[in-house]
């Protein structure tokens, strides 16, 4: 079924359109109506439609406005219709200019009507036969190759990665990034460095040539890393008549230059075949946790005998550690800061930085212990996920000493609330929020913002009274309230959807179908049944 939406002020118009033709017959689901342009541009912010039919005079946005903005942004590809209540050879100029389907006058008439979306259905069913792009195929083939670095992969991937990638017998992978992105940058920086990992994937493939299949972009998938992964055979360096080494070098030379900045090479180990890449990306992985704690390097090699684990030898840096996580439990923000410090200079000049893994599963267990000190109830598995989520995950994965402030100050001030036991206020603002607010844009972040408590605290908190997540109680108290107006009102079912709080029909139906076994027209003509 092709996506529509209605978008006009007057009600009686929505309706009269509805009614004006079959559109399910037609191929079509109307999955929204809106009243004005701002509305229907927020709500195709983050979901796909086929089809947009927008009166040209609306407040608050016009339907000549939003036509525009959606092509300006490219928020939409969808058909889009104008209807208007007069004849304007200037409306209809604009209107075409920015690519409007059509443009008809009120009152619409159905032959009109059907005859668009007769012909709006068979050009998407003609874009749908199109013959697969290259940038498709390209794209297919890239989420293959991850699959297979990543050690996800059957038989059926294998073969169509060996398709592209020559199966040596010494492979490596490489990760690649630019030097600064292991830097904690606002935000907004983000699209530079997105910029410039593309920059450098681009000059990946020129470089590899007919081997670029070999470059992929940003493999790990993380929002925090701009990286492009490099898989080394044997004979591209052999091709070029030079060493690994020299090939190495020669790449970072190559990448730097192009992209105008200084690049970092972390070089995987040896592995044999194409199948075991995933052991060559783990090591690649862990050169990269390493760099915090090492020497500043151009290329990280795991070859090097300085990298390499020595299996003989375990650090723990017990000391450095429980000093810095007795400055998290009490919350001494400067204390906190010199025991970071402390920590990456013991682990530099200790050699413990090859152990990272093993002092950073140590502070983990500590932290844990912490916050179950402040609460002998608390759910240890909801503060791994706490710790996860926020920058502690990026500081390690990134080897940064910054991050690792960022996430302890942070976690400190999470302890703190527990120590306080801010629950019962906390929890009386946020029931008083979703009975009178329910119908809005509810979040535990923008709750926590507005009365000042840590939101993964509050989340916590909140599932041990309810027993349930903070979603999932706004989910069935908004529709607790949809069963109240289906069986006390005459609104329609996509009234009722949007005045409990739901923009997505379709998302609100599916909802009431899992929590009453039925879909919402159902449930009120089985009500009137049994009266």
């Amino acid at each position: 079924m092709l996506k529509a939406i209605i978008v006009d002020d007057e009600p009686h118009i929505v309706q009269g359109l509805k009614a004006l033709i079959d559109w399910k017959s037609e191929g079509y689901n109307i999955v929204a109506s809106f009243s004005n342009g701002k509305e229907a541009l927020e709500y195709l912010k983050n979901n796909k439609v086929d089809l947009i039919m927008a009166d040209i005079k609306m407040p608050v946005m016009t339907g000549l406005d939003l036509l525009k903005e959606i092509r300006d942004s490219k928020v939409s590809d969808a058909a889009f219709v104008i209807s208007s209540g007069f004849a304007d050879f200037s409306y209809a100029q604009t209107a075409i200019k920015y690519d409007c389907k059509r443009y008809i006058l009120k009152p619409v008439d159905a032959d009109a009507l059907l005859e668009i979306l007769r012909e709006v259905k068979e050009e998407n069913h003609a874009e749908d036969k199109i013959p697969v792009s290259k940038e498709m195929e390209d794209a297919y083939f890239e989420r293959n190759l991850i699959g297979v670095i990543k050690g996800k992969y059957d038989d059926v991937i294998l073969e169509r990665v060996l398709d592209k990638i020559r199966n040596d017998d010494e492979i490596r992978y490489i990760e690649i990034q630019a030097e600064d992105n292991n830097q904690i940058d606002e935000e907004d920086d983000d699209s530079e460095k997105l910029t410039m990992q593309r920059k450098i994937y681009e000059a990946a493939k020129v470089f590899l040539g007919e081997n670029e299949y070999n470059a992929v972009l940003d493999p790990s998938g993380h929002d925090k890393i701009f990286d492009v992964g490099f898989i080394f055979t044997r004979d591209l360096a052999g091709k070029m008549g030079i060493s690994e080494e020299e090939y190495f070098d020669k790449l970072h030379d190559y990448l730097s230059d192009y992209a105008g900045v200084n690049v970092i090479l972390f070089i995987g180990k040896k592995v044999k075949g194409l199948k075991n890449t995933s052991k060559s990306y783990g090591t690649a992985c862990r050169l990269r946790y390493l760099k915090g704690f090492r020497e500043k390097q151009s290329i990280y090699n795991y070859d090097d005998n300085d990298i390499k684990d020595n299996n003989d030898r375990v650090f723990i840096l017990k000391d450095s550690i429980d000093n810095f996580i007795r400055s998290v439990e009490d919350n001494n923000k400067d204390r906190i800061l010199e025991t970071i410090e402390k920590l990456f200079e013991d682990m530099m000049a200790s050699g413990a930085g090859s152990f990272i893994d093993i002092n950073i599963n140590y502070i983990v267990f500590q932290l844990i212990n912490l916050a179950a000190k402040q609460d002998d109830d608390i759910n240890q598995e909801e503060i791994l996920r706490i710790i996860s989520e926020k920058t502690f995950e990026n500081g390690v994965l990134r080897g940064s000493k910054e991050h690792l402030k960022q996430f302890a100050l942070e976690y400190a001030d999470y302890l703190s609330q527990l120590r306080k036991n801010v629950s019962k206020g906390a929890l009386s603002d946020v029931e008083r929020e979703i009975k009178y607010n329910y119908m809005s844009n509810l979040t535990l972040k923008g709750l926590g913002d507005k009365y000042y408590i840590n939101s993964a605290y509050l989340g916590q908190i909140f599932h041990r009274k309810y027993g349930c997540s903070f979603k999932d109680y706004l989910n069935n108290y908004r529709l607790e309230k949809a069963v109240e107006l289906l069986l006390n009102s005459d609104m329609k079912v996509y009234e009722i959807a949007s005045s409990v709080g739901y923009r997505d029909v379709d998302y609100f139906v599916n909802k009431f179908i899992a929590l009453k076994g039925c879909t919402p027209a159902k449930f009120r003509k089985q009500d009137k049944g049994s009266v």
